[in-house]
């Protein structure tokens, strides 16, 4: 027993053809084959007898009325499909950049990345600050560690710190208290020390 193919022949009428005549003036046969109505309108169409679908397909021209110049455009457009591209390592002014928090990654395979990024950068902090205590002149350390300074600074910044400290362990203002009384000392200390520093700096510098 032979069994009936169910395959879709290649010129057999669309499925989908709406119930009506030929599209073409003056054709009363059936229509069951689509065509686009134009260029600008591909999703729009006639629909035609197998004869006259025939006939408009022979005379369709998709770049017809357009420049060589346009059409060379069409074409390297439709190499991306229809979609703008960028070169490898461009962008593009109203091109939003690349959040990485913003991936959804439940299985958090991007997780060992990040962490290793923030330790990266940890890295590079404990470096900055160990290379800049390296420069720090070494009678000044302990008076700007006193003050709780960092390596550069200013006098301004020394004088403001101890007025700033100064008033908080003053000892009118921490009756009784020995270790406030200690600090307002050791505070007194370096900047004393530091004065001393930057005076000689402005000496040298006249």
């Amino acid at each position: 027993m032979q069994r009936k193919s169910t395959r879709h022949r290649a010129f057999d009428p669309d499925p989908d053809a709406p119930e009506q005549v030929c599209d073409h003036p003056g054709c009363n046969e059936l229509a069951g084959y689509r065509a686009p109505r134009g260029r600008d309108a591909l999703r729009s169409y006639f629909w035609f007898c197998l004869e006259h679908v025939r006939e408009y397909n022979s005379r369709w021209d998709f770049y017809r009325g357009m420049t060589p110049g346009q059409i060379e455009a069409h074409l390297r457009a439709d190499v991306s499909w229809q979609r703008p591209s960028w070169k490898l390592g461009t962008g593009t002014a109203n091109k939003a950049e690349f959040n990485e928090d913003d991936v959804i990654d439940p299985l958090d395979i991007l997780g060992a990345t990040r962490h290793s990024r923030a330790e990266r950068a940890k890295d590079a902090a404990r470096q900055r600050a160990s290379a800049q205590a390296a420069r720090i002149p070494e009678p000044l350390r302990q008076p700007l560690a006193t003050l709780d300074l960092t390596w550069p600074v200013s006098f301004d910044d020394v004088k403001n710190r101890y007025r700033a400290l100064a008033r908080q362990h003053h000892p009118d203002a921490n009756i009784g208290d020995a270790t406030s009384e200690e600090r307002f000392k050791a505070i007194g200390s370096a900047y004393a020390t530091l004065k001393v520093h930057f005076t000689r700096q402005d000496d040298f510098v006249s």
